[in-house]
Formats: C-alpha cells, sequence, structure tokens
C-alpha cells in the first residue's frame, strides 16, 4: 500500500462524484430580483477535480452524467478545466444531472438543489471497474457520492479496487441530508466510509453527526486519527480547523475576506490541502494553502469558476495581511 503523503505526491488524483449545473444570481441579488444568472460546472466532487487542474495538478472524474445537453455541458466543462472525462458515462430515460440555484449574497443567502432522479447515482460496479488505478496516486471522493443505489455500492468497490492498487483513500464527508433516505442510513454509511479512508476532511456538525451529538465530534474526529486514518481535518468555520496527524494536534485560522457566498468552500480546500501536499508544503502550510483557496472561492461568483488558479492564488496569499491565530 502506497503510503497517504507518497500517493498524494503524484499529484494524478482519481476523483468519484456527481458533475452538475449551477445558476447563481449577480452578487446581492435575490433570486426573485434576478432578471439574468449565471452558469457555471457544480458538484462536489467535479469541483474537487477542477480546483485540483486549476492549481497544476492532475485529475479525472468518475460518473454518470445525463444523456442530453446538460450532460454534455458538464463534460464540456470539466474539459475545459482540464479534468479527464475518459470514466464519464452518459445515462439515458429519465435521468438528470443535478442543478443548483443559488444567490451571490451572504445575507438571506439560499441555495436549492435538485436532485430527483439523478444520473450520477446510477454510476455502478461496471464503472468503477472499467478504472486503470494504476494511472492514480490517490481517490478523493464526496459524501455524497454514497447517499443512493447503485453509487453507494460502486463507490465502496471502488475503496477495494483503489486499495488493492496501493492508492490511498481521500474523504470528504460533504453531508446532505436532502439526498439521504434516513439521517440513521446516512450516519451508519458515512462512518463505514471514514473508517475505510486513510484522510478525512470534514467541518464540525459532520463529524458531529457522525458521532451521534454535535458534542462529540471532535473526540470523533481524533479518535479515527488514532485508529484508521493517517490525517484528519476537523473545520470549523470561521474558527479555522484542528488536524490530527502522527499523534499531533495542528490548529490553524483562516484567511478573513468579505464573502459573497458561503458556496464552494469546502471543495476548494480540498483542492489547495492535497496539491499543497503534492507539491512538498509541510501539512500546517498545505492547510493555510486550503483556507485561502477556500477564502478566494467564498469571494467571487460561482463554484468551479471562482476557484483559484495558481497565480490567483499566489497573489492572494502574497497581498493579504495573513490568515488568523488559531
Amino acid at each position: 500500500m502506497t503510503s497517504l503523503f507518497d500517493g498524494i505526491a503524484q499529484n494524478k488524483f482519481l476523483v468519484i462524484g456527481r458533475a452538475g449545473i449551477d445558476f447563481f444570481t449577480d452578487p446581492g441579488v435575490a433570486a426573485e430580483d434576478a432578471e439574468t444568472v449565471g452558469v457555471g460546472l457544480g458538484g462536489s466532487s467535479a469541483n474537487i477535480a477542477a480546483g485540483i487542474c486549476k492549481l497544476g495538478g492532475q485529475a479525472s472524474l468518475v460518473t454518470r452524467v445525463s444523456d442530453d445537453s446538460a450532460g454534455s455541458y458538464c463534460v464540456g466543462q470539466l474539459k475545459r478545466y482540464g479534468v479527464g472525462t475518459e470514466y464519464v458515462t452518459p445515462v439515458g430515460g429519465e435521468y438528470r444531472n443535478s442543478l443548483a440555484f443559488y444567490e451571490s449574497r451572504m445575507e438571506g443567502h439560499r441555495n436549492v438543489i435538485y436532485r430527483n432522479g439523478a444520473a450520477d447515482f446510477q454510476m455502478d460496479a461496471d464503472d468503477v471497474a472499467a478504472v486503470d488505478y494504476d494511472k492514480f496516486g490517490a481517490l478523493i471522493t464526496a459524501g455524497t457520492v454514497f447517499a443512493a443505489e447503485p453509487s453507494r455500492s460502486a463507490t465502496f468497490a471502488a475503496f477495494d479496487r483503489a486499495k488493492a492498487a496501493g492508492l490511498p483513500i481521500i474523504f470528504d464527508v460533504d453531508y446532505r441530508p436532502y439526498s439521504w433516505p434516513s439521517p440513521q442510513v446516512a450516519e451508519d454509511v458515512l462512518s463505514r466510509a471514514a473508517a475505510a479512508s486513510d484522510m478525512i476532511v470534514g467541518n464540525d456538525e459532520e463529524f458531529g453527526f457522525m458521532a451521534g451529538g454535535l458534542d462529540k465530534g471532535l473526540a470523533k474526529a481524533k479518535a479515527l486519527a488514532e485508529e484508521s486514518a493517517t490525517i484528519v481535518v476537523y473545520k470549523m468555520g470561521e474558527d479555522g480547523a484542528i488536524t490530527f496527524a502522527g499523534g499531533e494536534e495542528i490548529r490553524t485560522g483562516i484567511w478573513p475576506v468579505e464573502a459573497m457566498k458561503p458556496t464552494g468552500a469546502g471543495d476548494s480546500f480540498m483542492a489547495g490541502l492535497v496539491t499543497g501536499l503534492a507539491g512538498g508544503q509541510t501539512l500546517r502550510d498545505a492547510i493555510l494553502r486550503g483556507s485561502a483557496c477556500a477564502s478566494v472561492t467564498v469571494s467571487r461568483p460561482g463554484c468551479a469558476p471562482a476557484m483559484a488558479d495558481t497565480p490567483t492564488l499566489m497573489t492572494f496569499m502574497a497581498e493579504h495581511p495573513g490568515p488568523t491565530d488559531a
């Protein structure tokens, strides 16, 4: 088994999960007042893959898209960002790509995601069996991929195939209640995925959910680091993050900005973190890099379009007074 750090160092990631379309209002505009909207690539896994490529890494996405213009839009956008689409498979019938519509404002922010009959949930065992795992250094997925079958079983099968090929598993908990049949199923499945992962990233509410109470989340994160995972990142919003690794606790702050909207922060954090580690940064510096990526993303419209490329990130970090103290 390749170590987590050696796998990430290859900077070639297999990302599993959805690609969708985002519609978003102009800055400060409520949905009911919008006369035009922006459009961009969305979906947590697609965002992570796009963010990795914008920061100089390589990523290919494994998913299903609808066999229509919405699906072809998503594939076209993935290609635009340099994401490999060799494992993106169209599905026909009544299945449709997910659609998010959100407001580019913080006060009263609203975000609705349509996932009825979602195409990405149709990813199956054949899709993950077709992947050449030897081409990649690590596998990344987000929790939404586990919310329904056959995608859930297919992703666990991909975990097994990745481990057999020596790839470490990186898991963004990304709990979205509306996608799941019940909280009980979500708690069980997400906990199972976390136990199988080498690196786990989630916020305080997500770890608390897996632990059965918000007050138990920090202990859950620490226990996962002690029992199975190499790195566990416990995010706390404006209060920064606590990272458990190698028996240490690393506390980091955030890069304060005037946020335009809250969406996309977690996906860009993951992209910045893994590409920072791939570039040889210390874990602390890579976490701060991920935090800077999140700040760039929330200050601009869209998700994938808002994510920083390397020049943008370097300029932001050079001109910003620096992260807050942890």
